[in-house]
């Protein structure tokens, strides 16, 4: 046994090469594999933590004004309110406002992360979510009521934008009802919420309830975000496992065929065929663990931006991927590399022993000599000749450069097409391709169009007026914009269907129309502020947060809370808006240049997507120069025999390259388009995973520049992986090449 150690030590140092190239395929396929499975079970761990710390509420439950809350409901352990809920009419949309003495009790403990909690009446506390403002600023209400920002806080549960003291209701307006916070005994499933939910509204008057929200929609939509994450991880994850087979498989095989006479030497020393074997898989797997390794501390580097946000959302400490995750990926590629460098030693073993010491390494390659044939007729030099021939000598070989060249331009194509797919779906989701933005308090900016219309610059506008409503039937509020003028320019993407043109129709996105059953063509019926509106929907638009939009004449009850201009070419926003400005003085409105922001989870997902893509690069040159390394010892001798005929250095380099050169180009010809399928695979994935559909015009992002491009990624992987052989066989001396087997 301890000779066996001593040949698989040897091994390793003998072939550094393929060891690190072993090590390297393996930390990449670990690293996607512990990123794509470790995010996926991690997406729930952050909000079920604070969910349980905060005593979250199972069931926020709003009440109208003259209801009393039921003493004693079957099934809740817990209850915290009545609090009065309050619609705040501010600049833009309306600000729902809790009114809550403290931030502790019973159910939905919030916790201040910045400043204190509000006690005067003239105090707010707002939430860290959406709705961000620093401490000291100070907002002020459509009633001319100013508030000042005391603190900042987190509910895991959502109950409110922000919160004021109880002492603040008599000044900011009419109260819209109570909200009742539950928790009850069993809570773990919709049905059991829904339930709670029947026995609360039992204890209640008919028509008491007038809104109702479930833990597990708020829970739905915490991991949907790390969720969207997985599909694009797992794809990765996939590539790097099939460039660990290809290339163990090829290393092993390599070294399996150049190392026949040691083999039949180990044989006739008395080592078994299985010994052998196992020789071969442990040089495998010694790189491919210390790869293991270093790719499961990378993957849990690498996650920690993505956990690191989700923490800050909810208030989790925690959030990790599991240790269990990390060993379950590790040890399945590692299986995989032992599985794959068994299969390729096989021959090792069955090799006899009289036939292994006989064959040596000096045998030469008996096909393609048809080839060398139609190559040396090309009005090529005689070495590129030789290089364009080398391919169809060894096909086993070729083949694996062929496909870790193919994979190769595989990832780099799809991580072309996901990052420009995701900037597109930014610029759809924010609707917000506007150079300029007027605002103002509500109903204040409708006066603002003939000073935009004349102001010089303006090439279109349209203005936006936003206010809660309901669909009858359903409890779960949503947003109407209403549009004024052509807002089409502004980022905003059809699904299926058409803008609205005329009164009465509307277009909404994925979210509203799952949550309520509506199809295009249908009529649905809403309330905004009490009064009825009949909406024909025409149309789905690319929109997150289950909205509708219609035109203002539609409901011309909603003002105009803002404009969106965009400027001509060449005029100065900030000069602009400056001069806007001026000109709208006397109507409370500011114009302000509008910078398009970055999304912190789009950064993190590219910047993911830009270094898997990277290791596989890599991964895929290494394993060219593998290839390469393996065939340049194997006719280390013809080498020679070049050379003592005159072939110089730079033929020689040129010999080499031109080797590759052509599967550089057929390997592009193959991972472009199998990378285009990918995109189109996992950007709808992922977008599915939000419960949103993508137009066409967010997927189809590959023009011809970019493809002439991306056709030259074979290319390149291939020169880069020759480099290295390519020098080595330049450097070799003829009379070294000559004495060598």
């Amino acid at each position: 046994m301890s000779g066996l150690r001593q040949v698989i030590r040897s091994g390793v140092r003998r072939r550094r090469v393929q060891t690190v190239v072993i090590g390297l395929v393996a930390a990449a396929a670990v690293t996607a594999s512990v990123l794509g499975a470790g995010l996926l079970v991690a997406s729930r761990a952050p909000f079920d933590n604070s969910f349980a710390a905060q005593h979250g509420a199972h069931l926020t439950v709003q009440l109208a004004p003259d209801a009393k809350p039921p003493a004693d409901v079957p099934g809740v352990v817990a209850a915290s309110g009545p609090y009065a809920v309050l619609d705040v009419p501010l600049q833009g949309p309306p600000l729902t406002l809790v009114a809550r003495a403290d931030p502790g009790g019973d159910v939905d403990r919030v916790e201040v992360t910045d400043g204190r909690w509000a006690t005067a009446p003239n105090e707010i506390v707002v939430g860290d979510g959406s709705f961000r403002l620093p401490v000291g600023e100070h907002l002020t209400t459509e009633n001319g009521v100013t508030l000042t920002v005391v603190g900042t806080a987190r509910s895991v549960s959502q109950t409110a934008t922000a919160w004021v003291a109880p002492s603040a209701v008599e000044s900011l307006g009419t109260i819209q009802g109570y909200q009742m916070l539950y928790r009850f005994g069993a809570a773990s499933t919709a049905a059991d919420v829904e339930a709670g939910r029947a026995a609360v509204e039992a204890a209640l008057p008919k028509g008491a309830v007038t809104g109702a929200r479930s833990w597990l929609d708020v829970r739905q939509q915490a991991v949907e975000e790390a969720a969207v994450f997985v599909p694009f991880l797992v794809a990765f994850a996939l590539l790097g496992i099939v460039m660990a087979v290809l290339v163990v498989g090829t290393v092993i095989a390599g070294a399996v065929a150049a190392g026949t006479r040691r083999i039949g030497i180990l044989k006739a020393l008395g080592c078994t065929p299985a010994g052998i074997v196992r020789a071969f898989v442990a040089q495998a797997l010694i790189p491919a663990s210390v790869g293991g390794v270093a790719g499961a501390v990378a993957g849990n580097l690498i996650a920690l931006p993505v956990l690191a946000e989700t923490e800050q959302l909810y208030g989790s400490s925690n959030a990790t991927i599991a240790w269990w995750v990390t060993l379950v990926a590790a040890g399945g590629v590692l299986v995989v590399v032992a599985a794959t460098a068994w299969a390729a030693a096989l021959r090792a073993g069955r090799l006899r022993t009289v036939d292994a010491i006989a064959v040596g390494r000096a045998a030469g390659p008996v096909r393609g000599r048809w080839a060398g044939r139609w190559a040396a007729r090309l009005p090529v030099s005689r070495p590129v000749a030789l290089g364009l021939a080398r391919p169809f000598a060894r096909p086993v070989r070729t083949t694996a450069i062929l496909l870790a060249v193919a994979t190769g331009a595989t990832a780099v194509t799809f991580a072309t097409g996901l990052a420009a797919s995701l900037v597109r779906i930014q610029a759809a989701v924010e609707q917000d391709n506007a150079d300029v933005i007027v605002m103002g308090m509500r109903g204040d900016a409708a006066g603002a169009l003939p000073a935009i219309t004349a102001q010089a610059g303006t090439r279109a506008a349209y203005g936006m007026g936003q206010a809660p409503a309901i669909v009858s039937g359903n409890t779960d509020p949503f947003s109407v914009t209403t549009i004024t003028g052509d807002a089409t320019w502004d980022g905003f993407e059809m699904v299926s269907g058409r803008w609205f043109t005329a009164t009465g129709e509307a277009v909404a996105g994925a979210p509203f129309l799952n949550a309520t059953g509506t199809r295009i063509g249908d009529t649905v019926q809403i309330k905004i502020q009490d009064q009825p509106v009949r909406l024909r929907i025409v149309g789905e638009v690319f929109e997150t947060n289950g909205g509708v939009f219609t035109s203002t004449s539609t409901i011309p009850d909603v003002p105009v809370g803002e404009w969106h201009i965009a400027l001509t070419d060449g005029t100065d926003k900030n000069a602009y808006a400056q001069s806007l400005t001026t000109a709208l003085a006397g109507q409370n409105l500011t114009a302000q240049p509008n910078g398009a922001e970055i999304d912190p989870l789009l950064a993190v997902v590219q910047g993911l997507t830009l270094t898997l893509t990277l290791l596989l690069l890599a991964v895929a040159a290494l394993g060219v120069l593998n290839m390469l390394v393996l065939d340049l010892r194997d006719r280390v001798h013809d080498l020679g025999v070049h050379k003592a005929l005159g072939m110089t250095p730079r033929q020689t380099i040129a010999m080499v390259i031109a080797s590759v050169a052509g599967l550089g180009v057929l390997g592009s010809l193959l991972g472009v388009p199998l990378g285009i399928a990918m995109q189109r695979l996992v950007v709808p994935a992922m977008a599915a995973s939000g419960g949103l559909h993508l137009p066409e015009s967010l997927l189809d992002v590959y023009g011809p520049v970019l493809l002439g491009g991306l056709a030259l990624g074979g290319p390149v992987i291939a020169l880069l992986g020759a480099l290295l052989p390519a020098g080595w066989a330049a450097r070799t001396r003829t009379a070294v090449a000559l004495r060598t087997e």
